[in-house]
């Protein structure tokens, strides 16, 4: 279910409870998020994850008009999962400044080579950055959003017990995690319809 203008927290309230709410988020994030080799991070988000994040651009960008609130929900609601996918957000994750830039010239159309798998089911692969392009002919950009649809049949073994892959097959980044680990599984689960 997207999030509305009512969901949210007014600047005052979520100055008083933004400690304590975004504990709590930090906590729920740690079983959504999925390592997949030394240098790349999947945060699976979901509505919690995004009303903290529209929560956090309008507390940093002073945003208490309407409007200007319609717009945040309009731009992050879509990375909430619609019952029959997930989303989540990539993350390229190289320290070194030098290093980052050879990497991330080197996985250009890393996105797209990202997959999921439920046991028996072929694999499915990300759908990537639908809202703009993140990639130029000279690097990727160090930030993704992928999404995975998942149909019925997979979603039914999913619920059955089905173990879930995931991996990265990319020809200078080829990772993969077979099965996800138990709690980003159960959480992965919670989204679906």
């Amino acid at each position: 279910m997207k999030l509305a203008a009512t969901d949210l927290l007014s600047l005052e309230q979520y100055a008083r409870e933004r400690a304590a709410f975004r504990a709590r988020v930090l906590e729920h994030k740690r079983a959504r998020q999925l390592h997949v080799g030394p240098h790349t991070t999947w945060s699976f988000e979901d509505r919690l994850t995004v009303q903290y994040q529209i929560q956090e651009m309008l507390r940093i960008e002073r945003i208490f008009e309407p409007e200007g609130i319609a717009a945040e929900l309009a731009a992050y609601n879509p990375l909430i999962p619609d019952g029959h996918n997930w989303k989540a957000t990539l993350l390229i994750e190289f320290a070194e400044p030098l290093e980052r830039r050879t990497a991330l010239a080197a996985l250009r159309g890393i996105e797209t080579r990202c997959w999921v798998q439920v046991a028996g089911h072929a694999r499915v692969a990300a759908i990537a950055d639908e809202d703009l392009p993140r990639e130029n002919e000279a690097k990727t950009s160090a930030v993704h959003f992928l999404r995975f649809e998942l149909g019925p049949a997979m979603i039914g073994a999913l619920r059955a017990g089905a173990a879930l892959g995931a991996g990265i097959d990319h020809e200078h980044y080829r990772y993969s995690i077979e099965p996800v680990p138990a709690a980003v599984r159960a959480a992965l689960l919670a989204d679906l319809a």
